[in-house]
């Protein structure tokens, strides 16, 4: 069983739910998903990028990701719907609290010059964003063998209704924001 999910269920729920003032013990927002995504520029001149991309997300992950492809046309970039894009893997379960422990414990704490996570990255109905411009901060990840730096975005989605109590989700669980 998973350190974090245990301690959610023993010690953190309890917390939330006095501080919120929740008295059903199922109304307690929870994380729901992570979205780890890597949008890939110049993957429409050289698909090698993509595979490069598959490879830095699934060493990351754990889990193989799903390509991206775009939506709309854009002809001042050159381009069409459909085209290959970027890549993405979504976190659940087990592999979820794991890549979430991981990222408080080792990533946040290797950025350069770190001072806390943003407090305005929420997006109204509790879900937080962040990125990195490098996806060299992850331990899996070799600077040496990267031969291009590509930026990762995480997106941790909870089951919160606004941004008080994800907010207050995310700091039991013990994410580092700025003060």
């Amino acid at each position: 069983m998973n350190n974090l999910k245990n301690d959610f269920y023993t010690t953190i729920l309890p917390k939330i739910q006095k501080e919120l003032g929740i008295t059903n013990r199922m109304a307690v927002p929870r994380l729901s998903k992570i979205v780890v995504s890597m949008g890939l520029s110049d993957a429409l001149s050289d698909k090698k990028n993509l595979e490069r991309g598959q490879k830095v997300l699934s060493q990351v992950t754990g889990q193989k990701p799903r390509i991206t492809k775009a939506k709309k046309a854009i002809a001042a970039f050159k381009l069409r719907i459909g085209d290959e894009i970027g890549v993405m893997v979504t976190l659940r379960g087990k592999r979820m609290y794991h890549f979430f422990e991981k990222l408080v414990a080792i990533v946040l704490p290797r950025v350069r010059d770190f001072h806390g996570v943003s407090l305005t990255s929420f997006d109204g109905k509790g879900n937080y964003s962040l990125g990195f411009a490098e996806s060299t901060v992850f331990p899996e990840i070799d600077p040496g063998k990267v031969e291009k730096a590509q930026g990762v975005e995480i997106t941790i989605v909870t089951t919160a209704k606004d941004n008080k109590n994800g907010m207050a989700l995310l700091k039991a669980f013990g994410m580092p924001f700025k003060k």
